[in-house]
């Protein structure tokens, strides 16, 4: 049994993930330093508490047998659906989201354990459905992601909502579900932010009318607009049903009904977001136009990444973190410092443990013989990348900003919890890939 764990248990996933969560307990401590060199925060105390934890919990998932959970996949949703529920109507505020329940200080945010939640109970049913056919397959997954993601733009937390969105992507691909499927919920998902935040870059950015944007702010002829292009629909929809042959009718139906739900989802997204976050979408295109407000932390993140240089100020040298120019530091701007203080050659050493992950992560895909193992993998990859990907984007200024963590360097036990049992998840799957009993 031994051997087979030294055979089977991933090292150097491991040596990554503890070195990019002791390198976030470094720049959390530092984050915490004022410009006087003096500590005023404990972030970095909890952290390490965080961290241990979270370790102990990953070798927890690691030892037992992630099949097991399939039999209980159903009710953990279930159950999960209940707490977003009770979150998003009791939950304490935090950064104008209530998405945290707990008492005092000690609290929770739900939605980030909701996302392994989802992973398992998605992974099930793909790996049940496998003979059902793919319209009805995709239909079923979709109203499977619809349920939190509706639960946590109540909160509303954007930011973690939009996570879902890739891990379904991702893992109904896997699925071999139909590009075209998968295609229609990218582009629907993309048309009601561009439809959400085009009121918005009329009047803070281009700062002129524009006539046509009238169908965005005026209720009376966007109501209209709905009403037209969803007849075009229903037209594309029965002359499809007439005519199978015929094509044209189906990528009408196709392109008329992604229209639709998007102008209908834009709607129901400017009532649930508050201004400031919808402007947070778009501000990126130009920070200048409100440099003191939502623009200022892409404006003061870029300048502390640009400032970092080749090799850095040094370690606990930064100058934007300690003068507290940039907001929100040891969370969603973590990267920052980090840049700011081990300069270029730091942020790629950051890069290349991540990127290392990513393969190894796609390794364990490439290996494991269990289905349901192939479908959670997937879905962690998803998830790993997608935080990555959106968090250092943000930073640089090059994606909006979401409010979305890096996991395993940012503050937070939630997001640090939920990335150390995913990768239990990973080493648990790779330690059984060839192992078909139960």
């Amino acid at each position: 049994m031994k051997l087979r764990i030294f055979e089977y248990f991933d090292f150097i996933l491991l040596a990554c993930t503890v070195i990019l969560v002791s390198v976030g307990i470094l720049f959390i401590y530092s984050s915490g330093i004022n410009a006087s060199g003096i500590s005023v925060s404990n972030e970095y105390v909890k952290q390490i508490i965080f961290a241990c934890s979270g370790l102990f919990l990953m070798i927890a998932f690691t030892l037992i047998d992630y099949r097991k959970y399939m039999r209980h996949a159903p009710k953990f949703f279930s159950a999960t659906l209940v707490i977003l529920l009770l979150t998003a109507l009791f939950g304490k505020y935090v950064n104008g989201a209530r998405s945290w329940i707990g008492i005092g200080e000690l609290g929770i945010q739900p939605s980030e354990f909701a996302k392994i939640i989802y992973i398992l109970f998605l992974a099930w049913y793909l790996e049940r459905s496998d003979s059902v056919k793919p319209r009805r397959r995709f239909i079923t997954a979709l109203f499977i992601m619809l349920l939190p993601l509706g639960l946590i733009l109540l909160q509303p937390d954007l930011g973690t909502a939009s996570v879902y969105i890739p891990i379904f992507i991702v893992m109904c691909y896997m699925a071999s579900i139909p590009a075209r499927y998968l295609m229609m919920v990218l582009l629907m998902g993309v048309l009601t932010i561009i439809f959400t935040v085009l009121p918005v870059w009329e009047s803070e950015i281009l700062q002129r009318t524009v006539p046509w944007m009238r169908m965005l702010t005026d209720n009376r002829i966007r109501f209209l607009v709905i009403a037209a292009v969803a007849t075009i629909s229903l037209v594309g929809i029965i002359g499809h049903m007439l005519f199978p042959n015929n094509k044209y009718y189906y990528w009408i139906a196709f392109a008329f009904g992604i229209i639709t739900v998007a102008l209908i989802g834009s709607m129901a997204a400017s009532r649930v977001l508050k201004p400031y976050q919808i402007e947070r979408l778009i501000i990126f295109i130009d920070p200048s136009v409100d440099p003191l407000g939502s623009g200022w932390n892409i404006i003061q993140s870029k300048i502390a990444i640009g400032s970092g240089y080749l090799f850095g100020k040094g370690y606990l040298n930064g100058t934007q973190s300690h003068y507290r120019f940039l907001p929100q530091q040891s969370t969603d701007f973590i990267f920052s410092i980090l840049s700011e203080e081990w300069g270029f050659l730091g942020g790629i050493f950051v890069f290349i443990l991540y990127i290392i992950i990513f393969f190894r992560i796609i390794n364990i895909i490439r290996n494991t013989k269990n289905l349901y193992g192939y479908y959670i993998s997937s879905g962690i990859l998803a998830m790993y990348v997608f935080h990555f990907i959106v968090n250092v984007g943000m930073v640089m200024g090059i994606m909006p900003i979401t409010g979305i963590p890096l996991i395993f360097l940012s503050y937070g036990g939630s997001s640090l919890w939920t990335g150390m049992i995913s990768m239990g998840l990973l080493m648990s799957i790779n330690f059984r890939q060839m192992d078909f009993s139960l």
